[in-house]
């Protein structure tokens, strides 16, 4: 398999030809999402919160992750680690493609899904570490900007232990000026939006374990740290639509979710063991 570059370098990401504008969704008829949720994601970037696993399934999953962190933590690595799960994964590939997901994905971005992406941001209690205001889409070298951040609770999630904060309606801003985060910042990336609110209005996204949230690329969003005696863990599911192209090697991330790729231009990688 083809390597593909985990992080992009700002002079990588600036060497590319990238559509950041967002594209507003146009669905008559949706399956599963009503209409004035296609009209309330144009207009805030964003859709939640999504109530569709079992008590059951939510245990089951925070088991599992529970272990997974057990053993990347054993061979040295942090409750950050855990990136392109779905392609080491097997059951982090199942969840990726979980017709619940994606249907509501899909009459979002159209019949033809790919799922790329698949990080668990854990925020261990008292971590101190924040995720200052960023776009998702500024990291990511795809074009055009047809993309959107599943955010899955793992755990509670809610303002005490740090859960994500949205600047509604700010996707329509573009592509926005970010500075290199300050060491001092302890921010978990390395940009920084300044002054978020000139872009629209704060809102928390508080979420029970199991639910999810749905947000655009474009969309300006961070968490502050958890100071709590909580853990707070997501798991981060990255969709775009079939037709968005993929530079340095992050076709290779891609599988099909829903439809088809008639390109071929993404990977479609088999479920791993």
């Amino acid at each position: 398999m083809k390597e593909f570059s985990m992080i992009p370098t700002e002079d990588e990401l600036a060497s590319l030809q990238r559509d950041l504008s967002f594209h507003p969704t146009e669905n008559p008829s949706p399956k599963v999402l009503a209409s004035d949720q296609i009209e309330r994601f144009n207009r805030d970037g964003y859709l939640a919160p999504f109530s569709v696993f079992s008590e059951t399934e939510v245990q089951q999953t925070r088991e599992y992750f529970d272990d997974l962190l057990a053993k990347v933590t054993a061979a040295g690595g942090d409750s950050y680690s855990i990136s392109s799960a779905h392609l080491k994964h097997g059951r982090v590939y199942d969840i990726l493609h979980d017709s619940r997901i994606v249907d509501r994905v899909a009459d979002l971005l159209g019949e033809n899904v790919i799922g790329w992406g698949s990080h668990f941001f854990c925020k261990m209690p008292g971590d101190g570490k924040a995720v200052a205001w960023h776009q998702d889409a500024s990291y990511w070298p795809l074009s055009p900007s047809k993309a959107v951040t599943v955010w899955l609770a793992i755990d509670d999630a809610d303002r005490e232990n740090a859960c994500m904060k949205f600047i509604a309606g700010s996707h329509t801003s573009g592509h926005m000026t970010y500075r290199p985060s300050d060491s001092t910042e302890h921010n978990v990336l390395n940009q920084t939006i300044d002054n978020p609110e000139q872009y629209g209005t704060l809102v928390y996204d508080p979420l029970a374990a199991g639910e999810f949230s749905i947000h655009s690329d474009l969309l300006l969003h961070g968490s502050e740290a958890n100071e709590s005696n909580r853990r707070r863990c997501g798991l981060t599911l990255r969709y775009c639509s079939a037709d968005v192209r993929a530079d340095l090697g992050w076709s290779q991330k891609g599988v099909h979710v829903r439809g088809t790729d008639p390109s071929g231009h993404w990977s479609n990688q088999p479920r791993p063991e």
